[in-house]
This record gives C-alpha cells, structure tokens and sequence, in this order.
C-alpha cells in the first residue's frame, strides 16, 4: 500500500513544468490545495470551539466574551496560516520581497479594514459599547437610533425600532459623537410637552396628567414622574411631563404617544381646552376708518342710484 501511494505521488510529481530553480508539478498542486483545505478546515474549528468556551465562561459579561472570541479567532487563523507555510516547506527568506509589496498593498488598499478592526477591539475593551446597548448616532440625514445587536470585525449592527439594521463602521463610533442610552443604567427620562388655555385649573390639570402617565404601560413607578409648568406662552400655558422608562430598546414614540393618547380623552372628559394659537387685532381709529369706508361705498355707487 506504501509503495503504491509512493508510486503514484512520484507518477504525479513527474506530470509539470520547471520554472528556473522551482518545479510545479500536479503532485504539487494538489499538496498546495489538500494544505490549505486542511488550514481552513481546522482554523473553522478551533476558532468555534474557542467562541464556544468564552461563552460558557459566565463570569465574564458579553462584551468581554466577544473580545476574546476575536483575540482567540485572530491567534487561531495566525497559527493555522504559519503552520500551513512550514508543511509546505515555502521559505519566507524568498518572500522577502514579495511580502514588503504585500504589506505596502495593504497599508494603502485595507488600511481602512485594519483600522476598522482595531476600533472594534478597542470598543470591546474599554466597553463603552457592547451588545444590547441602546445608541443614537448622527449620521448626514440625523440619528440612528436603535440597539446593537452585534461588533463585528468591520461594523456595528444596530436595528431600528422599523427593523431596519444599519451597519455602522467602528472607525465612525470612536470618532464621532455616539449618544449610548444605557452605558451606566437603562433608565431614560421622556420629556412630554402639553399645553392647556388660559383659565383651567392647574391643580386639576397636574392631577389628570398624573393619572394619564401612572396609567400608561412601561413607565416606571420610581424614579416618580412628574409635571413641571415650564411657561406661560402666548396661547397656551405650557407644561411638561417628565416619565422614566428602563427598555429604550423598545422605542420611545410609542410611550409618548399613549401618554397623550391618554391626556387627550382625559381632557376632553373633563372639559380642559387644549388651544390653538390666535392672535387678536385691535383697531385703535375705528371711526377714521369708518368714513374711509363709507367714501369708498359712496364712489362705487352708480350716480342714478
């Protein structure tokens, strides 16, 4: 069995070409292919197996499980393609060249790729942003606002309330403002602004918010709502309604919107005016303009009327 497969590499070692001091063969080739197969193989391998790990270790949160899957990953992959090159017997000595070439190509065509990798781990290690967290981020045409779902090696992945997942470079969260809506604690304020006409009867209008914010689903009981008389506008005295919630991650509209749901049948039931804004004109020479009138109407008028 030994000699037949000693024949048949050295049938197959014949079958190619000679380039100066190097011999391509199909035995050649086919070791170049099995190698690498097995490379990749392997590497696929170890590097669930470390995810696996990391994440049965419970002590550490998410964001520490994931640094050290991609740590893990990244030595795995380096060991993998090192061993790869010694099985194959290639002499790095007369890649020399080749290599620096490699390198100069990458520091100017991935130069954004490695440094979207290095942001990614620098994210995870000072955990400023991690799996879970609810953030906003300016972008040209405003925020985006929902949860990251997942730090990968190039981009963030964070959806939206619309389940729309936008995927966000690691180099745009290190250098730009990033509003993180749960860092040190989940609890968010929501400021609700109303406004009532001038008359009603403040302290009723402070009680039926009350009863609408404690009424309405997801608003925490402490820290305890409130409702500050922020001015007296030109139409309207103006209130605003402050509610807690600690679940950012499943919208902030929909909260406001069932507090004023709520506020608008309250007030309609209790007869409180929301108004709209008017303005009142004084005319301070009625009378001069009176006889412009009436002289207008008496030129207008047919001279046999």
């Amino acid at each position: 069995m030994k000699q037949q497969i000693a024949e048949s590499i050295r049938l197959l070692n014949a079958i190619g070409f000679d380039i100066g001091n190097y011999h391509i063969s199909v035995w050649g080739a086919l070791r170049i292919v099995i190698v690498v197969l097995l490379v990749f193989v392997m590497g696929q391998l170890v590097s669930k197996l470390a995810r696996r790990m990391f994440r049965r270790i419970d002590r550490l949160d998410r964001a520490q499980q994931l640094l050290g899957e991609k740590i893990a990953s990244i030595a795995v992959w380096a060991l993998a393609i090192l061993i790869g090159i010694d099985v194959l017997g290639i002499n790095l000595t007369a890649l020399t060249v080749f290599s620096g070439a490699f390198g100069l190509a990458i520091g100017f065509g991935l130069q954004k790729t490695f440094g979207n990798l290095i942001a990614g781990i620098i994210l995870l290690m000072d955990r400023s942003i991690k799996p879970g967290d609810v953030i906003a981020v300016a972008d040209g045409k405003g925020n985006t606002f929902g949860e990251v779902k997942k730090i990968g090696i190039r981009a963030v992945s964070v959806t939206t309330r619309d389940n729309r997942e936008y995927l966000i470079p690691n180099e745009n969260l290190m250098t730009q403002q990033v509003e993180n809506w749960s860092y040190s604690s989940r609890e968010v304020s929501i400021n609700i602004p109303v406004g009532v006409a001038y008359g009603s009867d403040l302290d009723v209008v402070e009680k039926l918010l009350l009863e609408a914010i404690s009424g309405t689903p997801r608003v925490l009981g402490f820290p305890s709502p409130g409702v500050l008389l922020t001015a007296f506008g030109p139409s309207s005295i103006d209130l605003t309604m402050i509610v807690w919630i600690d679940d950012p991650e499943a919208g902030v509209g929909n909260v406001r919107s069932d507090v004023l749901w709520k506020v608008w049948r309250s007030f309609k039931e209790h007869g409180i005016e929301i108004p709209f804004a008017q303005q009142d004109v004084n005319l301070k020479d009625s009378a001069g303009l009176r006889r412009i009138a009436d002289a207008l109407t008496a030129r207008e008028k047919p001279a046999d009327a």
